[in-house]
């Protein structure tokens, strides 16, 4: 293997997306390796950590929520979910329980690229960054000065709390239950406030609040920063 390819694990025992996603990521200049049970996806992560897992969550020996689950136990690698489940409490629940991504099948390989050279972008910026800058938004995670367009912008603590979140996660959705869980720390489950002090901190950073270009809402599930 070419230490110097990214290396990713495609966690899913239907041969036809083996198949398909294998050449294709080759072609990318990716190293890909296959595991067709959770137990497997398991071990191989324990020999060598890849750069990204891909993973179905139907199959065969157990639930792929519950390989994510017993993942995040002590890795951060990043986990784009690719599911023939399409229901919305699924999706929340792999989110929930630490996915990164959630890609519905069928799917388009050249979005399925661009979401996996986001979650690489996202690995490689994670653990060091002191700020995030992007869309005209700059934030210095270590003094908590926010500015968007060079104009700083002051916001609450609450507020401070899921924006920070939603850009140590940009680009990628956060759910509800994630957000009220970073300002909160778990003492409200009611999601209205998330979209209460959502709504204040787009009033402040985006040029059209009743527009927003930032801040993106995923329709009954959280929030995404935009990255592009």
């Amino acid at each position: 293997m070419n230490d110097a390819k990214p290396h990713i694990l495609v966690v899913d025992d239907e041969l036809p997306i083996l198949r398909v996603l294998k050449p294709s990521f080759a072609a990318a200049g990716y190293d890909v390796v296959e595991a067709n049970t959770g137990r497997e996806a398991l071990t191989r992560v324990g020999q060598q950590i890849p750069d990204v897992i891909l993973l179905d969550l139907g199959l065969p020996d157990m639930d792929g929520k519950d390989v994510i689950l017993a993942l995040r136990k002590w890795t951060q690698v990043p986990i784009i979910v690719l599911s023939a489940r399409e229901a919305e409490a699924e999706r929340i629940a792999a989110l929930d329980a630490g996915a990164d991504d959630y890609v519905v099948k069928p799917f388009l390989t050249g979005e399925l690229l661009a979401r996996l050279r986001a979650a690489l972008r996202h690995r490689h910026s994670r653990a060091e960054a002191t700020h995030y800058s992007g869309n005209g938004l700059e934030i210095n995670f270590e003094s908590r000065r926010v500015a968007i367009g060079g104009m700083e912008v002051r916001l609450t603590r609450k507020e401070y709390d899921l924006l920070r979140t939603l850009a140590r996660h940009a680009g990628q959705v956060v759910t509800h239950k994630q957000l009220l869980a970073a300002a909160w720390g778990g003492t409200v489950t009611d999601t209205q406030f998330v979209r209460v002090y959502i709504g204040q901190v787009r009033q402040k950073i985006e040029r059209e609040p009743s527009n927003p270009r930032l801040i993106l809402t995923e329709a009954g599930i959280g929030y995404r920063l935009a990255t592009d």
